[in-house]
């Protein structure tokens, strides 16, 4: 009797001190959300191993070249290192795909543009000067910008390669020691940036790579006293476990929690366009990112043409195999995020909201995969639809009878990170702007970024920002050097003439 043998799936460890590490005796299964199909499995890293891995960090940091490096040498470094992934975004296209369940039209358009993060950075720590100060006296006052130290990096499963990227770039362009713990769920993208990073002459030990869950390996990372920053992509919930053991120990957290995007329409806008609009800012990654457009506020002059246009747009999208070139949504992340979606469709209803489309749980033709229907529910703006994130492909739709009003609503939420303004009034659109509450706004566009556009929200949001000077700025900390050519220490003679304290 033959027997057909069986093809183990790659265990993919973690990156540390320029080598992958021997397996850890727990490992954690990384499925594709897609068909629930074994692709890989990632070590469960352990808080000892993390002790050990961080204790190397902290003397790299402090005896390595890397924090010592002429800017120069990490413009060279961060430069090959976008040459190489730029040449490489084929493979991590397709990684991508399997690991996050999203169109693979998707992720080529979105990884087409990663490598510019790296060369962004590498240029502005090539170019940023420090400053001196205006001042008073025979005094020069110079600033100059140092590293931190070692950070942590907590980053999520939405958008794997980019989301590590922004906020790798800008760290290492500053001359800092990284340790970067990727999501459990889609970590094998950035586990593969580590042998990148050596071949393009990052020195081992500046950029470490760990896996594990956020419970536990996570959690052990950001309670170290050794770190000087910690810089996390999550949720509130993640914040809130982290964040008393940090400021304990005095460690600075850069934070971005999540939102609940509004979508605002006006009646000079023309309905299809909005439609299209609509569709764009929703349902791009089965509407998991942080600044999906996942509440459309629509005023009652466009509302009835509006909402018929979008019901049939919204039936016909094609839900399906993430590596077929004509699917337009693909799966959501788990079986957690489908009950997480379902249950927000209950409550919708229960609460009165109007399901127009959607709002099931669907699979491929094997029966298989953790997939939603793109979802679209008529509610109001104090629902539990309307005010809570869900971070899939269910989205709340509301009637607003005026420009007050949606201003309203649109900052009637505890979150403010991202929010767009559609409209074809000039001035409605800088009135409209100034008065929403959110850190990023976009006129007549959604999902717009760039690397050196600040990205980051206000209230329950988070804090700090990645990308542009800011981030660039954050990873480094201010010396003020004063030099003294004139002002005479006199405070003590007999007779005093002159003298300055201040």
């Amino acid at each position: 009797m033959r027997v057909d043998a069986i093809t183990p799936i790659p265990h993919v460890p973690n990156w540390v001190n320029g080598a992958p590490t021997p397996p850890t005796p727990n490992r954690i299964t990384v499925l594709n959300p897609a068909t629930e199909a074994p692709i890989a499995t990632i070590d469960a890293t352990p808080p000892e191993t993390l002790e050990s891995i961080l204790t190397d960090s902290w003397q790299t940091f402090h005896t390595g070249p890397w924090s010592r490096a002429d800017a120069s040498e990490r413009f060279a470094v961060l430069s090959k290192a976008a040459t190489l992934l730029r040449a490489r975004i084929p493979e991590f296209v397709e990684l991508e795909t399997r690991q996050t369940g999203r169109p693979i039209r998707e992720m080529r358009a979105q990884l087409a543009r990663v490598p510019e993060w790296l060369e962004y950075f590498a240029s502005l720590a090539r170019v940023h000067e420090g400053r001196v100060t205006p001042f008073k006296g025979p005094v020069v006052n110079t600033l100059t910008r140092l590293p931190l130290g070692v950070v942590a990096q907590i980053t999520p499963y939405n958008h794997p390669l980019l989301i590590a990227t922004k906020k790798i770039a800008a760290a290492l362009a500053g001359g800092n020691v990284v340790i970067v713990k990727a999501s459990e769920l889609a970590p094998l993208s950035v586990l593969r940036l580590g042998a990148l990073f050596q071949e393009a002459g990052l020195p081992d030990g500046v950029l470490q790579i760990v896996s594990g869950f956020g419970y536990e390996t996570g959690k052990a990372l950001c309670e170290s006293p050794r770190l000087s920053q910690i810089d996390l992509t999550g949720g509130l919930a993640t914040y809130k476990a982290i964040a008393p053991v940090a400021a304990a120990n005095m460690i600075p957290i850069i934070a971005e929690l999540g939102g609940k995007a509004p979508v605002c329409f006006f009646p000079s806008l023309d309905v299809h366009m909005a439609v299209k609009a609509a569709l764009f800012a929703s349902f791009i990654a089965s509407g998991q990112t942080c600044v999906t457009g996942s509440r459309l506020l629509v005023h009652a002059d466009l509302y009835e043409s509006f909402k018929e246009r979008l019901q049939k747009r919204v039936q016909a999208l094609r839900v399906g195999d993430p590596t077929d070139e004509r699917t337009q949504i693909g799966s959501v992340i788990s079986r957690v995020a489908v009950e997480r979606c379902a249950g927000f469709v209950a409550r919708a209803v229960q609460e009165g909201g109007k399901v127009l489309c959607g709002g099931k749980p669907t699979a491929n033709a094997a029966g298989k995969g953790f997939f939603f229907e793109p979802t679209i529910i008529e509610t109001r703006a104090d629902s539990d639809l309307a005010c809570n994130e869900v971070f899939g492909p269910v989205i709340a739709l509301i009637k607003c009878e005026s420009e007050e009003e949606i201003i309203r609503v649109a900052n009637g939420t505890s979150f403010a990170l991202g929010a767009s303004v559609w409209t074809n009034d000039f001035n409605q659109a800088h009135r409209v702007t100034a008065k929403i509450e959110a850190g990023i706004v976009w006129v007549n566009g959604h999902h717009l970024n760039d690397p050196s556009s600040p990205w980051g929200g206000f209230k329950e949001s988070g804090m700090g920002k990645e990308n542009g000077m800011e981030a660039y700025e954050s990873y480094t900390k201010v010396k003020s050097t004063v030099i003294n050519y004139g002002v005479q220490p006199v405070w003590f003679d007999d007779e005093i003439e002159n003298a300055r304290y201040g």
